[in-house]
């Protein structure tokens, strides 16, 4: 048997792909390839070159493979330029969600992990989100990932057999090899790395929070431990067992952005100061989130300390 990976030509998803290989499982990949790479697949692993937009193809994938159940991690996932460009969100995150699980059910595969997003909080009115705090998304993004929480449970009203969860996360860093590796124009690490390369100064926006070092505190965890919990998650399914319907993979206390390149300073060693702009608005002070469910169900946990995942993301940056 096997397992679908949506979106496994991508930074998280193939670090998802080479974990499912790790523990002994066959992956699959689903990708159009529009931000993924066909090179972050590894030899021997199946590639489907296509959306999940077509229904038919995600089927005859499931059907072909044997697969028992999905990864789905396959969508747009830039909340800023979701603002500018709703329709087209919508249109990757819910109707092609509502396609791959319409395949699923003509399929006869019952078992689904979605790759979810901590966005589906919003700006909550707490220090450490849990699985219990109010969503609240504010961007198209985010309310696309909640709706694709939702269709997930509705699936479950229907079929028996249905075993479902989100995991929710926020900023996900690093690389598992130098072969795989994080190339958002849009995310924190390639941006600095960028910019240094380019002899630019990195920009940090706002220094007066109400922080410890008045920079914002997010949480920042590896991908490859991202992964491994992934994984997890598909092994408990397999072998009969209900989850929750959302995990948080989170630090539980989170890095600072002036923590952030502090450590990008000393890895990297080039010496800079980034430059402070003014803040960005919706800006919250703290966010990041309790992670103990996860750590309990899905053999989460912080393997990597802020040095070493920013000297993972250079190495593989610096490779390519």
């Amino acid at each position: 048997m096997s397992w679908l990976v949506t979106g496994g030509a991508g930074y998280i998803g193939s670090h998802v792909v080479q974990a499912f290989l790790d523990a002994g499982i066959v992956p699959v990949v689903v990708d159009d390839l529009s931000s993924g790479h066909a090179e972050f697949v590894p030899d021997g692993v199946a590639l489907v070159e296509g959306s999940i937009l077509d229904t038919d193809l995600v089927t005859r994938t499931l059907v072909d493979h044997g697969c028992e159940g999905v990864v789905h991690l396959a969508g747009f996932k830039y909340a800023g330029v979701s603002v500018s460009r709703p329709l087209h969100t919508y249109d990757q995150n819910v109707t092609g969600t509502v396609s791959l699980l319409r395949a699923m059910r003509t399929a006869g595969v019952h078992n689904y992990v979605f790759s979810s997003s901590a966005s589906v909080y919003g700006t909550p009115d707490v220090d450490q989100v849990t699985e219990d705090t109010p969503t609240a998304p504010e961007s198209p993004y985010g309310q696309t990932k909640l709706i694709g929480e939702w269709l997930a449970a509705d699936v479950a009203k229907i079929d028996p057999q249905w075993r479902w969860t989100n995991l929710r996360y926020f900023n996900v860093v690093g690389s598992g090899s130098d072969a795989l590796y994080d190339t958002s124009p849009h995310n924190l690490f390639p941006i600095v790395f960028d910019a240094l390369l380019a002899g630019r100064t990195p920009k940090v926006f706002g220094d007066d929070y109400p922080t410890p070092d008045g920079t914002c505190v997010r949480d920042y965890v590896h991908v490859a431990d991202l992964a491994i919990s992934h994984v997890a998650a598909a092994k408990a399914m397999a072998a009969g067992q209900d989850l929750q319907g959302a995990y948080n993979l989170g630090s539980g206390d989170g890095s600072s952005v002036a923590q952030i390149m502090a450590a990008i300073a000393r890895v990297t060693g080039i010496d800079f100061a980034p430059q402070i702009a003014p803040r960005r608005p919706g800006d919250p002070a703290r966010i990041v989130a309790n992670g103990d469910a996860a750590a309990r169900d899905l053999d989460w946990k912080m393997r990597f300390t802020l040095d070493e995942m920013v000297a993972s993301a250079w190495s593989a940056r610096q490779a390519h």
